[in-house]
């Protein structure tokens, strides 16, 4: 598989967002969960997305966390070489989402995560959203506290304007590496922190990457050309997908959601899936 950089870390081109495996209504049996992973890891995956928050509920805050450890515990040689990006920042009250990105929050939480875990330092820590009760800066020094401590090798941030990233720069210094926002065909208003993203040198982790894409290979939100694309080389459109994700910069590495191997399997290959030009200009036209 291609490789790309967040940070000083080395990681398939394609990574894995574990959050389906623990909050679909549908989600798998943990043995079918932990196959996943393994599959993933089969096929080439070195970066793993994860968060606190995802669970169910409040009494089960934590679930994808130890799933993840579970998964990679149980695999052999080979996970140790896997990125595991963890996420704080985000409640649970019974099922309901809430925020809290006060310093204290993000230290209990960061020690949590390192406990389910079961690692000394958390590779990258996200802070998962905006708390629009705490200060962009407050939770910028909380996380920049984190890694001055030792407690997590790299920091990212989640659903990021220009300014909160440039303000998290200033903050966070060389310990700022990824910034995680939507992005997707039927979304693209985040274009803009895309590029700048790219700029600077960040890791671009589109979450929701599929967005707009459906069962059926349409697009709800731009027209069918990803479908025309996938018929012409004999791919799903997922694959295609994915690989004009990867066309838009080289800072790019999307985290595909799956809850069966066979999703993650085939995610993996569009790491090496080609486009020609004039395709890549009828997706980003479309």
């Amino acid at each position: 598989m291609e490789h790309r950089r967040i940070g000083n870390v080395t990681v398939g081109a394609i990574g894995l967002g574990a959050m389906p495996l623990s909050t679909k209504e549908d989600r798998p049996a943990r043995e079918d969960a932990v196959a996943t992973v393994h599959a993933a890891l089969d096929a080439g995956v070195t970066l793993i997305d994860t968060a606190d928050a995802y669970s169910w509920d409040e009494s089960e805050f934590g679930h994808n966390e130890s799933l993840v450890a579970e998964a990679l515990a149980s695999y052999g040689p080979g996970a140790g070489d896997v990125l595991v990006a963890t996420k704080g920042g985000h409640t649970r009250a019974g099922r309901e989402w809430g925020l809290d990105g006060s310093p204290s929050y993000l230290r209990r939480a960061c020690e949590a995560s390192l406990r389910r875990l079961g690692v000394e330092a958390i590779g990258l820590y996200q802070l998962h959203r905006p708390d629009p009760a705490t200060p962009w800066e407050v939770s910028m020094a909380a996380l920049r506290a984190l890694y001055d401590d030792g407690l997590v090798r790299m920091v990212g941030i989640s659903n990021a304007s220009i300014p909160q990233i440039d303000s998290a720069r200033a903050v966070l210094g060389e310990a700022l590496v990824s910034v995680q926002n939507q992005f997707s065909p039927g979304y693209r208003s985040s274009a803009v922190e895309l590029e700048h993203c790219a700029k600077h040198g960040l890791a671009w982790l589109p979450w929701s990457p599929f967005g707009g894409v459906s069962a059926a290979g349409s697009l709800d939100a731009a027209a069918p050309a990803f479908a025309e694309v996938a018929d012409e080389l004999g791919v799903s459109v997922y694959q295609v997908t994915l690989a004009w994700h990867l066309a838009q910069a080289d800072v790019v590495i999307p985290i595909p959601g799956a809850s069966r191997p066979a999703s993650i399997v085939d995610s993996a290959a569009a790491a090496d899936l080609q486009l020609s030009a004039d395709q890549l200009a009828r997706l980003d036209a479309s």
